[in-house]
């Protein structure tokens, strides 16, 4: 789409290239747009559409809630925008406009009820502590590989009950599916492998539906929405939804988690000694992380935002990069706080798109803290972490560390 002369544009970076965080300071370039261009259009390229970018954190929040005027039917993700709508729109949740995002969100919110949880943050609590038990003992390891790629993929299988035999398999594919590991990844291998999670959630979809067990697909391929049974397709769309998302998003936060403690050893000998909680921490370390950078929308009318005219049919980028380092909202952003509070962030969303699996996404941060200042005295980065490269998400896909056990506390001497 063609601008008027005068819409403010604001160069230096290609936010279409998914190198771009990689080879630059991403906090630099939103402290500098924040101030110069706090909503901006970014031009087309190579036969892309352009799209609006907003960085100011009161906007980005006022953004997600605005349901009304910024839809999410035609997409949230800006790589799927600049090729067109996204074919689960109307059908997956975060896709999904009202009033069918109601239903639909009523529906998955059961597969989140304390009594489904329950069991399986049981399940999360045991395998972190097993994992990082074993991985402290070991000394230098990959963390990236040896524990994160374990824990939130087979929380969100436990949550599906997805066969133990087709998870490795799934973790190739999730890790495809939004990122790649290198600079010219290419694009095909990132739709195929998304289809390949798709049509295997269809067959399991198939398969619960003709012999329903007490899991989550059972209960999606027995359910209503708007007084009819979802289709397979909705199925196994919505399970792939909750799969990347609590995949990918909570793989690059525990990721985080553990550079950032080995960055700031005060910092991790607070949390260790218990002067900071550990709830406090979870909080500082999502925000910190935000792996998710940006959500889309697109204007389903006219309207003004942070004094711009956008235009109907314009594609609106909300980047929490820039919202949850906004210095108007956190004091100092880029000084590690674990006790921060309050804590606004947005790497949840916010408003009618909340993160549905947040409680869970919080849990496995919990669990990860919890083993970790049970069984690692100190965490020492122990070679430069290797970067993903997407116009998404935010993280390592390696991160060689060292970990050194905590010492027992010294027995009392036996009368």
């Amino acid at each position: 789409m063609n601008r008027r002369k005068g819409d403010p544009v604001a160069p230096s970076l290609d936010l279409t290239d998914p190198a771009a965080f990689v080879r630059n300071d991403p906090y630099a370039y939103w402290q500098e747009i924040r101030v110069r261009s706090p909503v901006f259009w970014h031009p087309p390229a190579a036969g892309r559409p352009g799209f609006w970018v907003v960085s100011r954190y009161a906007d980005v929040r006022a953004c997600y809630d605005d349901g009304q005027r910024l839809g999410s039917a035609r997409g949230t993700v800006l790589d799927v925008l600049l090729h067109g709508d996204d074919s689960a729109g109307g059908k997956m949740l975060a896709v999904t406009d009202r009033p069918r995002h109601r239903a639909l969100r009523s529906l998955m919110l059961r597969a989140f009820s304390p009594r489904v949880l329950g069991e399986v943050v049981r399940r999360v609590e045991e395998r972190t502590a097993r994992l990082v038990e074993e991985t402290v003992g070991r000394g230098t390891v990959d963390f990236a590989a040896d524990v994160a790629a374990h824990i939130p993929l087979n929380t969100i299988c436990d949550l599906l009950s997805i066969p133990g035999r087709d998870r490795a398999e799934l973790l190739a594919w999730s890790k495809t599916a939004l990122a790649s590991e290198r600079p010219d990844g290419d694009r095909l291998d990132a739709l195929e492998a998304r289809n390949e999670i798709v049509l295997y959630l269809v067959e399991l979809a198939l398969e619960r539906r003709a012999r329903p067990g007490d899991d989550v697909i059972s209960m999606l391929a027995s359910a209503e929405a708007d007084g009819r049974p979802l289709t397979p397709e909705e199925i196994a769309l919505n399970c792939y939804s909750l799969l990347l998302g609590g995949d990918e998003s909570s793989r690059m936060s525990a990721i985080t988690a553990v550079l950032v403690l080995a960055r700031h050893p005060g910092q991790w000998r607070a949390l260790r000694e218990g002067r900071i909680g550990v709830d406090t921490a979870v909080e500082e370390i999502l925000r910190w992380a935000t792996p998710g950078m940006h959500f889309a929308r697109t204007a389903r009318c006219d309207l003004t935002l942070g004094g711009q005219r956008v235009r109907a049919g314009d594609i609106v980028t909300l980047w929490n990069t820039s919202a949850n380092n906004d210095e108007t909202v956190f004091d100092r952003p880029r000084t590690l706080d674990l006790a921060r509070r309050p804590n606004p962030h947005l790497a949840l969303g916010h408003g009618p798109h909340f993160c549905v699996g947040a409680a869970l996404g919080r849990a496995e941060l919990r669990a990860l803290l919890t083993a970790l200042t049970a069984h690692a005295g100190t965490i020492e980065q122990a070679g430069e972490g290797r970067r993903i490269y997407s116009t998404f998400l935010h993280g390592y896909s390696s991160l060689p560390v060292t970990f050194r056990p905590r010492r027992s506390a010294p027995r009392p001497d036996r009368p």
